[in-house]
């Protein structure tokens, strides 16, 4: 089986199909075109399939031999921005747009499937491929919830996130954990309403919420110890309609990310620690808040054993040198399939200033380079291949 040789055969259909992704698409729970077209995929590979969780689907490509069941997971959500590249390929839905690479994953692992499926009678068991709805807003618990790492039982996942930080020809594995725990928040402040020309006779829900967002980096610097890795952000401010009107209330929301060893202990320490310094300012300046906790996704931490695995078909696709070790505070909600089986989350760089595919993920000229996507089948194909015994 000469894998190379085959991922290089597929690769216009493996770019078609990237980039029809990408001109379409869906946000989460809302990915039908999408949905439709990969169980159709699947299908005609003579592989089995049933949708999960709305929009999902769930593939199982039956070895010859029985053994072990092995998961691959690619998203299929895209993000509520608009695209600002001047791609061919352009996003077509305005206010949509892939900015995170899940339609890279999508593309790399159905052409995956595909070799995979040419080779059905040489498996020694089960390939499971998940393709998870709404992975921005923490999709993968519904699909556990609904029972897909049973019939089968998984026995191991593997998943890659395509990330722009590392360069082209670089591949980020390590054990233990690689990605952030993140819990969410939507607060509230309430003022009371007046003119600009009489502050007195009003609360101004804008001053009290500039002292909370400077607040709130005392947890990071000041209670929390510095090897603890912690991030909290405001990402979005709305308040007020005029410049001359004390308005009644601000609303606020962000992200509290972090990788605690205690991951669940900790974070309720962290989350009260969070609500006491806004009740201490609201009080202090005679107000009262609103504040609720949106739980997303805990760390994902990778299985060693299965990071040393990965290792070993990084350095066949792409030699020794490409292996660099990773880790960030994004969330990434692989993690609950993490908790549940050993697994492996992992980076295929695809960061190159000359092909403009070095912007953060969720900027609105992310992009990525499309000779990556190579490099992403062959690892999906090599992992399932080494960890079944192949």
């Amino acid at each position: 089986m000469d894998i190379k040789k085959e991922v290089e055969q597929l690769y216009d259909e493996l770019i078609e199909l990237r980039r029809d992704f990408h001109m379409h698409p869906e946000l989460g729970y809302q990915e039908f075109r999408t949905s439709k077209i990969v169980k159709e995929y699947l299908e005609n590979l003579g592989i089995e399939t049933k949708i999960v969780t709305k929009t999902g689907v769930v593939g199982l490509l039956k070895g010859a031999k029985e053994g072990k069941t092995v998961l691959l997971r690619a998203d299929l959500d895209a993000l509520p921005q608009d695209e600002k590249t001047d791609v061919a390929y352009k996003s077509v839905e305005a206010g949509k747009m892939h900015a995170c690479g899940h339609d890279g994953h999508t593309a790399m692992l159905l052409v995956a499937a595909k070799i995979l499926a040419d080779h059905k009678d040489e498996l020694i068991g089960n390939v499971m491929f998940v393709f998870q709805p709404n992975e921005e807003q923490a999709g993968a618990l519904n699909m556990i919830n609904e029972g897909i790492l049973e019939d089968p039982k998984v026995d191991a996942g593997f998943a890659i996130h395509l990330w722009t930080p590392i360069e082209s020809g670089k591949i980020g594995i390590c054990g233990g954990p690689v990605m952030g725990a993140d819990e969410e928040f939507e607060l509230t402040v309430m003022g009371k309403a007046g003119h600009t020309s009489a502050p007195n006779e009003g609360i101004d829900p804008i001053l009290i919420a500039s002292s909370i967002v400077q607040g709130i980096q005392s947890l990071e610097t000041r209670e929390t110890s510095p090897l603890a890795p912690i991030t909290i952000m405001v990402g979005s401010i709305h308040g007020g309609s005029g410049r001359n009107i004390i308005p009644d209330q601000v609303q606020m929301s962000g992200t509290i990310r972090f990788l605690f060893e205690n991951e669940e202990e900790e974070k309720q320490a962290l989350l009260a620690k969070f609500e006491r310094l806004v009740k201490g300012i609201c009080e202090g300046m005679g107000t009262t808040y609103h504040l609720e906790f949106i739980p997303s996704n805990p760390a994902a931490i990778n299985d060693y054993q299965m990071a040393e695995l990965v290792k070993d078909a990084a350095k066949e696709t792409l030699g020794e040198g490409s292996i660099v070790t990773y880790r960030c505070m994004a969330g990434e909600d692989f993690a609950e399939f993490s908790k549940k089986v050993p697994s492996v989350l992992y980076f295929v760089g695809t960061g190159n200033e000359a092909k403009e595919t070095h912007y953060a993920h969720h900027h609105p000229k992310f992009n990525i380079d499309e000779e990556t996507l190579k490099t992403g089948v062959e690892m999906h194909v090599r992992t399932v291949l080494n960890y079944l015994g192949n």
